[in-house]
């Protein structure tokens, strides 16, 4: 096959289809009028396609589902939307990691002569592999649905809970992380943060946690409670900042009530962390005092620090906390030593 001709069949793989019907006649063989089209198109994160054609029959099926969901009158146009919205900016995230993630694979199969360029070799990724990972797509996502229902019913009956909660917040920052991403080649750094994320993903989900958000030097994550997220914290500290492939990590924590919208957190504790692990030392951790006070007595060791101005919240004491020395916890999280 020429270029042009992998580049079509590249498509056709991954669509499923060939695309040719317009804007106009895929939602009206789906029942919607063109105004919706446009408007799921766009909360799906496409622009509009205009005249050109560029939809298929799964584009028909995918708008007469949203039309029957309307027209069945369980769930508003505007929750209609909103979910729309949500999945169209997560799967956007999730097909660009895909991508970059295959690429070194892709890379390889052409430097070994297994294909003879990056879109032959990506082809033969879509024909082999694409059906298996949708498959197992669909069994994630019904999985963490499951898990975010559990956690939702757990909150209690009272409505204005749903949504809103009190939880332990955590930052986790790494130490001089521009300087040193001005020194190194672009696959190195992009190495360096993937196995930041990846361990600190580890070490959160292990302990009961979730990671909300990556944000290159710095990851955001919950736990249910104090003592969950400073053994959490304490453990990205030694998994991460005792490494020679990774620079030194500064973790803050911070309780208290987070408003829960659109896979993220916001509230005063979010904040709060973010600006505790501006002033940490490295490979320390920090918290606030609503997470000391959820402490007890036993596990940790804290200390008070002298106040000092955090920018939204005056001066604030932080806490640093630490393992007290010869207690044995009953462990819940990895090894100390992930490999």
């Amino acid at each position: 096959m020429n270029r042009s001709d992998l580049r079509e069949e590249l498509a056709r793989l991954i669509l499923g289809e060939e695309q040719c019907l317009t804007g106009s006649e895929v939602t009206d063989k789906g029942g919607l009028t063109v105004e919706q089209g446009e408007r799921l198109w766009r909360a799906l994160g496409f622009p509009n396609a205009g005249d050109a054609p560029a939809y298929g029959d799964r584009d028909v099926e995918a708008i007469a589902l949203i039309a029957a969901t309307l027209e069945g009158g369980l769930l508003d146009e505007s929750t209609v939307f909103r979910l729309t919205r949500a999945l169209g900016q997560t799967m956007a995230k999730l097909a660009d990691w895909q991508v970059a993630t295959i690429v070194d694979q892709v890379e390889a199969d052409v430097a070994h002569g297994r294909a003879r360029s990056r879109l032959e070799a990506a082809v033969t990724v879509a024909q082999q592999a694409g059906p298996d990972f949708e498959a197992l797509l669909l069994y994630a996502w019904r999985r963490h649905l499951a898990a975010a229902a559990a956690r939702l019913e757990a909150l209690g009956a009272v409505d204005a809970e749903l949504l809103s909660t009190t939880m332990t917040v955590g930052f986790a920052d790494l130490s001089r992380f521009t300087a040193m991403s001005n020194t190194i080649d672009q696959a190195s750094l992009g190495a360096l943060v993937e196995e930041f994320e990846n361990r600190c993903t580890d070490v959160v989900t292990a302990y009961g946690g979730r990671v909300i958000k990556a944000l290159g030097d710095a990851v955001l994550f919950v736990n249910r409670d104090p003592a969950a997220g400073v053994s959490t914290a304490l453990e990205v500290v030694q998994n991460i900042g005792a490494r020679e492939s990774l620079p030194d990590v500064r973790v803050a924590l911070a309780t208290g009530s987070v408003v829960s919208r659109l896979g993220d957190v916001f509230g005063p504790p979010v904040n709060l962390a973010a600006r505790l692990s501006h002033v940490a030392r490295s490979n320390r951790v920090l918290v606030d005092e609503a997470t000391a006070a959820g402490l007890g007595d036993g596990e940790f060791e804290m200390r008070s620090l002298p106040a000092r101005p955090l920018r939204g919240f005056g001066n604030v004491s932080p806490i640093t906390v630490s393992r007290r020395r010869g207690f044995r916890p009953r462990r819940q999280g990895p090894p100390h030593h992930v490999p």
